[in-house]
């Protein structure tokens, strides 16, 4: 399966079906503006020109550079389309740049994790002091099913995505609960670390997951949050070695 495409395609699910000539142009030309083939500032072809190489009518390629400027990375004026800084852009551009390689990129997975780490303990402690009692179990159900998938040896990201949006709803803060909502979608839901084997400390990833467990159980939302901020700690040095490995595997490949 091309992992490119797949992400390119899920970032467009939604605004316009797949199938469309449309969506197959504005892929086609998000990916080249990903990888830098065009400077920012640079002025995009004409629509007439764009028509020509992709044999299509003008009104696809039109619609195509409109589902591209709904992402920030280009901006439409009455000369023509020019390219802006994808740092300017929508977080929604975050998982087609994760997918440009194999291998995601290192340091902007670690970067996603930083951030999701804070949000994250922001939702857990208000998820502690706010959560029921019926909350309460389906949380520590929820955590055990992390525990057990990390003993076999993988990251456990589906358990650990299930968990996480168990306490966005629990928190019920609805701004940090959309923020989360793009940001699991940009990477949790493209599975980028379903079945790669974790590199973690087991005993004392495990000894923070206790922590957690003990957080729940006894309402204590400062001890949650600090188990849950040296978890996610611990994530980011694992993530970052097993991709970076990985790209040095590939490179040796080449």
């Amino acid at each position: 399966m091309n992992v490119l495409s797949t992400s390119v395609n899920e970032c467009f699910s939604g605004r316009v079906a797949n199938t469309t000539r449309s969506a197959e142009i504005a892929k086609v030309l998000l990916v080249e503006i990903l990888r830098g083939q065009f400077r920012v500032g640079e002025r995009l072809p004409s629509e007439r020109d764009l028509a020509a190489r992709f044999r299509s009518g003008r009104g696809a390629v039109r619609e195509a550079l409109s589902q591209i400027e709904q992402l920030r990375l280009i901006e439409i004026n009455p000369g023509g389309a020019r390219i802006k800084s994808v740092r300017d852009s929508s977080i929604a551009v975050l998982g087609p740049l994760l997918a440009l390689e194999e291998s995601p990129n290192a340091l902007l997975v670690d970067q996603f994790l930083e951030t999701f780490s804070v949000l994250t303990q922001l939702s857990g402690r208000r998820a502690i002091s706010a959560m029921s009692t019926d909350q309460q179990h389906a949380l520590l159900k929820r955590l055990e099913e992390m525990t057990d998938r990390f003993a076999t040896g993988e990251l456990g990201q589906d358990e650990l995505h299930a968990f996480l949006e168990s306490l966005g709803e629990i928190s019920n803060n609805l701004v940090v609960r959309l923020i989360g909502n793009d940001l699991r979608t940009q990477l949790f839901e493209r599975m980028i670390f379903k079945g790669r084997e974790t590199t973690l400390n087991k005993n004392y990833h495990l000894q923070l997951l206790k922590g957690m467990r003990d957080g729940i159980q006894s309402r204590d939302g400062n001890l949650f949050s600090k188990s849950l901020e040296e978890y996610f700690e611990e994530l980011r040095v694992g993530v970052f070695q097993l991709l970076d490995s990985e790209i040095v595997e590939e490179s040796k490949v080449l």
